[in-house]
């Protein structure tokens, strides 16, 4: 995919969130979590052709936060190598149950803030 296309993708992403993703995001979204500022369903590029789509993207303390649906269960090994190639451009990287986000979110706070630093 190029890049205008992936990011055509995303924009769609966005428009057809998840209620978790949706949740976490009324949750930080201008700048309501910490004062730090978070974009959705955003675009990184791993090599020149090469992009992945992030859930959620803090580029001031270059954290991902992925929320992690049924979906998840069967790409395990994917997620795994994914992280990997983002951890090796420097993010760091904190992954949620649509659970988590919706009946523990103290919990959710406390790991971000953690993980933060803050």
């Amino acid at each position: 995919m190029t890049y205008s296309e992936i990011l055509k993708y995303a924009r769609e992403l966005r428009k057809n969130q998840t209620k978790a993703e949706e949740f976490f995001w009324d949750k930080v979204r201008n700048r309501r979590f910490l004062g730090l500022k978070f974009n959705r369903q955003f675009v990184i590029e791993v090599t020149k052709a090469r992009y992945f789509i992030v859930d959620f993207h803090c580029a001031e303390k270059r954290l991902i936060v992925e929320l992690d649906g049924g979906i998840h269960d069967f790409q395990m090994d994917y997620d795994r190598g994914r992280e990997y190639e983002l951890q090796e451009l420097g993010y760091k990287i904190i992954r949620f149950s649509n659970e988590e986000v919706f009946e523990d979110w103290k919990t959710v706070e406390n790991r971000l803030s953690e993980v933060l630093g803050m």
